[in-house]
């Protein structure tokens, strides 16, 4: 016999259609939501670095979560949580507002209007155009760039690397000397601990493998005086440092609109993969397609002007959704339950507040592993397809920008095929954005 509660959630998520039942459903948003809410930690994190207010984007960061999910699992009926997207952030604090020099109030504004052309474009079926037009190679690199990218931040953060006027960049001591003593690194000790203990617990398929090792690395720190621990819960922060707080007037210009560019094709390619590729794991895919596309791309590009309001970067759905999968999650109570979890993290602040960067940073090398994992995907014995590539993946990280990695991409790309007789290959949407590149460098420079 069922309760009118469980009626209710049958007729809505069609639970015994899909072959579940509200305890799976429940038990499979736990499961995705312990593996991917490190991001309510390592958001703020990143973005207060701007010079954004860490209790506010803290808030948004999960009211935004909150609003993806609720409208991935009640509108479109899929098992895939949202969260302010790894890499995005990244490219937003050090690529936008850090390297260029834009501040973070134009740099939401781009983010906002990514989020309507993102909306525009996938009821204009644009969207799959794009993504069926782009080459495999350039789609895997630019994921695999990104890993690389966060890898560089992740090492930075930790103290693991730091400047060096011979060499660039160089490793930093694991021990340091005061007063003509030597004693240890702690700060790079505990990140190397925190990444070996990730990639140990994700061994053993324990769930919640990274929040683990930011919380534990986080208690060593409090317990050695290396950061300041004042309390586990307290009132919701005040997310009117941020919200609303979009400035328009410096956005229409040809590195903004790159910008926009930027956050619009990351997005994309994130998106599209993470939601065929979750579908497919949990057999929602109908004859190779995924039914209620539009109701999903309508909850990802919601969540993105959403969070733009609210004050964080872009959001995306989460390729950890899979671990809710793996446990049995088929409908879209699964992502409601990860979003009510996201809201009861409100009240978690003043522990989100406590984590250091060195705790955080281990986070970011791990899920930069994974996204190293799409390279598997690039043709390496066709140098017209590796070459474009590699200058895409080693472009990011060691220009320190993921734009100019995608644009080097996409120009090398039509280049070599040009240049090797082989230019029909190029699809035409290839081309567009390679000139479009080719002409911000040349008119407005890098």
């Amino acid at each position: 016999m069922t309760t009118p509660n469980q009626g209710l959630l049958e007729r809505l998520f069609k639970l015994s259609e899909h072959g579940t039942t509200v305890r799976t459903e429940i038990l499979a948003g736990v499961t995705t939501f312990l593996t991917m809410c490190y991001i309510v930690i390592v958001n703020p994190g990143i973005l207060s670095l701007t010079g954004m207010d860490f209790g506010a984007v803290f808030v948004a960061t999960c009211v935004s979560a909150a609003i993806g999910c609720f409208i991935m699992g009640a509108f479109a009926n899929y098992p895939i949580a949202l969260a302010p997207g790894m890499g995005l952030n990244a490219y937003f604090t050090f690529a936008v507002v850090k390297g260029m020099g834009v501040p973070w109030q134009v740099a939401l504004a781009a983010v906002f209007v990514s989020g309507i052309i993102f909306f525009v474009f996938s009821f204009l079926r644009i969207r799959e155009m794009l993504v069926n037009a782009l080459p495999m190679s350039l789609k895997m690199a630019i994921s695999a760039g990104i890993g690389l990218f966060l890898a560089l931040i992740a090492l930075k953060n930790a103290g693991l690397v730091i400047a060096s006027d011979a060499t660039l960049v160089k490793m930093a001591d694991v021990y340091v000397l005061e007063n003509g003593v030597k004693s240890p690194n702690w700060p790079v000790l505990l990140a190397l601990l925190g990444f070996f203990l990730i990639v140990v617990l994700d061994y053993f398929r324990v769930r919640g493998a990274i929040i683990i090792s930011i919380l534990l690395v986080t208690a060593l720190a409090a317990g050695m005086g290396l950061t300041e621990f004042t309390g586990v819960v307290s009132a919701i922060p005040s997310v009117a440092p941020t919200f609303m707080q979009m400035d328009f007037n410096q956005l229409f210009n040809g590195s903004m609109i790159a910008v926009i560019f930027v956050f619009f094709l990351v997005d994309l390619f994130d998106s599209t993969g993470t939601l065929v590729g979750v579908s497919h794991r949990a057999g929602l895919l109908e004859n190779g397609k995924l039914p209620r596309l539009k109701r999903a791309l309508f909850a990802d590009s919601t969540a993105i002007v959403a969070g733009a309001t609210l004050g964080t970067s872009s959001i995306t759905p989460y390729v950890e959704s899979a671990s809710g999968v793996a446990a049995g999650g088929r409908t879209g109570l699964t992502a409601v339950t990860v979003g009510v979890l996201m809201l009861v993290c409100l009240w978690f602040s003043p522990l989100a507040q406590a984590v250091p960067a060195f705790a955080t940073a281990p986070a970011l090398l791990y899920i930069g592993i994974h996204m190293m994992k799409s390279t598997l995907e690039i043709d390496w014995e066709d140098m017209t397809e590796a070459a474009p590539a590699f200058l895409t993946i080693a472009f990011m990280p060691f220009t320190y920008s993921i734009a100019d990695g995608i644009a080097m991409g996409f120009i090398s790309y039509a280049l070599i095929k040009l240049l090797c007789g082989r230019a029909k290959e190029v699809p035409v949407m290839v081309w567009i954005v390679a000139v479009a590149w080719a002409a911000k460098f040349w008119f407005l420079g890098v």
